[in-house]
């Protein structure tokens, strides 16, 4: 499946690969289907309407897009969502203000590192507006809840049961932080990839961070498939950098 999944991406187009930015980037905003009129009405492609839609078409038929209902509005699929995080997105800086005064809010409890991790999620799902989790030594916190109960894709009580279920069934949080493959700290499981139904419109972004005694911890972000990545993903990978340095002393 790699393979095909490689093949795909050098196949596409830069004029595809630009169309799908503009539907990630509009599904981001509002969590709905994009139909092709808002993609010409929002962006200069430089393209017809109907080229759009054909183009649309084509991107569906080959997995980067998926269409939820008979309307012609269709969403980002995992793929898609790849793509745009690997070769597509720019991420934004974490703003100096909010790098000092994380790394002030973690540091100030480091003598015990199991509530340097509770601060640190709790600081994570602040500042990303969404539900952090962590898990250390076996032990899981969560913070920011209440922040997903006002997106729709957490409206499925089906959907946010599940969610705030898996902090009392560590075993199938486990199940799904084992589905993480590679060497790079960060990974990012969208619920479609877990096998659960219920997860489907979710995503999970988290980082591995080194502590005492040679183990490793998690920590992450639990949100709507379409979570703001450029914004999420550096504010992760800094709040793991600070995790790790104080494990390493």
């Amino acid at each position: 499946m790699r393979y095909i999944i490689i093949f795909q991406y050098m196949d596409l187009t830069e004029r595809q690969k630009q169309l799908l930015k503009a539907v990630i980037e509009l599904h981001a905003k509002g969590g709905e289907p994009i139909p092709s009129d808002l993609v010409e009405k929002s962006y200069d492609l430089g393209i017809s309407p109907a080229t759009i839609r054909n183009e649309m078409v084509k991107l569906t038929e080959a997995g980067f897009l998926k269409q939820p209902h008979t309307s012609a509005g269709r969403t980002p699929t995992a793929m898609g969502f790849r793509l745009y995080i690997n070769e597509l997105m720019q991420e934004k800086d974490v703003p100096v203000v909010d790098e000092v005064s994380m790394r002030q809010q973690v540091l100030d409890v480091r003598e015990q590192f199991d509530h340097m991790v509770q601060t640190a999620t709790r600081t994570l799902a602040k500042k990303c507006g969404t539900l952090a989790l962590s898990v250390n030594d076996g032990n899981v916190y969560y913070a920011g809840a209440a922040n997903i109960l006002d997106l729709p894709e957490f409206f499925d009580i089906d959907v946010t049961r599940f969610v705030l279920s898996l902090f009392d069934e560590f075993s199938i949080l486990e199940q799904i932080i084992n589905q993480a493959t590679g060497s790079d700290p960060l990974h990012i499981i969208f619920g479609e990839e877990t096998g659960f139904e219920s997860l489907a419109p979710t995503s999970f972004a988290f980082v591995n961070f080194e502590e005492m005694l040679d183990h490793q911890g998690i920590i992450g972000i639990l949100g709507p498939d379409r979570l703001n990545f450029p914004v999420v993903l550096p504010y992760l990978r800094y709040i793991g950098k600070i995790l790790t340095e104080v494990g390493r002393i």
